[in-house]
């Protein structure tokens, strides 16, 4: 029986009034009405007050509202209503709910770094991030967005092709994230917490763009 009504919140969350989408992993954007794979999206849902929620970890009860992981998607949701439109009923929505959702991906990204470090998966400092780099054990390197393009440029030209470059923190919230009092470079090594890292600096990002540029990017790399 759970497995019946779980399986009928999905159909329900992939498309509107029972359209259920090619892949279960496909989410139509309440606003854009895009079907994208979900780390291209933000997942909403109503609480029992009626507010409009993000559940960037999808895990909140209740059906889901999708929208692209844009900024200028999440304002146009909120302009034209489109959550009481798709929840079919009055809700409440918070004037900086944009800003707070973009706070939560920059958030999601600190946290990831600040696990892959407790769990050994990542190194940081230039040298240590080019050994890992030369001896193949990198999967995501990290770079602080402010940081000298110099030395950035150095360590991308040694990753192959098989390795994420991102640099969604500046070098203060790197540093702060990885619990180091300075912190430009660092990389994760193959595993799990290198691909959730990946889809939330790429979603984090796209939230920061316009919705050409990050919608584009995140459907593209998602696949």
């Amino acid at each position: 029986m759970l497995q019946a009504m779980t399986a009928m919140a999905d159909e329900v969350e992939a498309g509107t009034e029972g359209e259920v989408l090619a892949s279960p992993t496909l989410r139509r954007c309440i606003v854009t009405r895009q079907a994208l794979e979900k780390p291209a999206m933000i997942r909403f849902v109503v609480d029992p007050e009626g507010r409009v929620t993000p559940d960037l970890k999808e895990r909140l009860p209740g059906r889901g509202l999708w929208v692209t992981a844009t900024r200028e998607a999440l304002d146009q949701a909120i302009v034209k209503h489109a959550f009481s439109k798709a929840a079919k009923q009055s809700v409440k929505v918070a004037p900086d709910l944009a800003e707070r959702v973009t706070e939560l991906a920059r958030r999601e990204v600190a946290e990831l770094l600040g696990l892959a470090r407790k769990s050994g998966q990542l190194v940081a400092g230039f040298e240590k991030v080019e050994a890992a780099l030369r001896a193949g054990k990198v999967r995501v390197l990290v770079a602080a967005s402010d940081g000298a393009e110099d030395g950035r440029g150095k360590l991308a030209r040694i990753a192959g092709s098989g390795v994420e470059i991102c640099a969604p923190l500046t070098a203060a919230e790197l540093a702060q994230a990885l619990g180091r009092e300075h912190a430009v470079h660092a990389a994760i090594k193959t595993g799990g917490i290198a691909e959730k890292t990946i889809i939330a600096s790429r979603r984090f990002t796209a939230l920061q763009q316009g919705p050409e540029t990050g919608a584009r990017e995140l459907a593209t790399k998602s696949n």
